[in-house]
């Protein structure tokens, strides 16, 4: 599928699209319509009022430098830590504070249930605290057995 438009990024950093038509918008800001379980598919770009301007079903079939900015922008706002070991959970029930190593560092959180801990498939899980914040395990498989045997109590 092609799409006829032109994205680009002003100086201050918002997107400016430009579609075939001569149209253009302002301080888009894409959007994914699945983020979690396909993040590379629908994603909108919306206009700064809030309506959909442009749709893109895959984002990989996009050209470039689009899709670069694209990917760069949605990075930027969906940053989410990478856990890359428990370092130690201080109850197996909840609430508990857990302390992770994460690839930005090591961090404490609190769990408030065990359904916060969201299976997304092929090992992949999402934890939200007790805040709202929320922390990825790319492939619970790759975690250290200590890390595996303290994720398994609560899942």
């Amino acid at each position: 599928m092609t799409h006829d438009f032109t994205l680009s990024q002003d100086p201050r950093g918002r997107l400016e699209l430009t579609l075939a038509d001569g149209s253009r918008y302002d301080g888009v800001v894409p959007v994914r319509a699945f983020p979690l379980t396909a993040p590379d598919e629908c994603v909108a770009l919306v206009s700064s009022g809030g309506h959909e301007v442009v749709n893109i079903a895959r984002l990989s079939e996009l050209a470039e430098p689009a899709r670069g900015i694209i990917v760069e922008t949605l990075a930027a706002r969906e940053f989410v830590p990478k856990i890359e070991a428990i370092v130690s959970c201080s109850a197996f029930a909840t609430p508990s504070t857990w302390t992770v190593r994460t690839d930005r560092g090591q961090t404490e959180f609190v769990l408030k249930a065990e359904e916060d801990i969201r299976r997304l498939g092929e090992g992949r899980l999402m934890i939200t605290d007790s805040h709202g914040l929320q922390l990825e395990i790319v492939d619970q498989a790759r975690l250290d057995a200590h890390s595996r045997r303290i994720l398994l109590r609560f899942m």
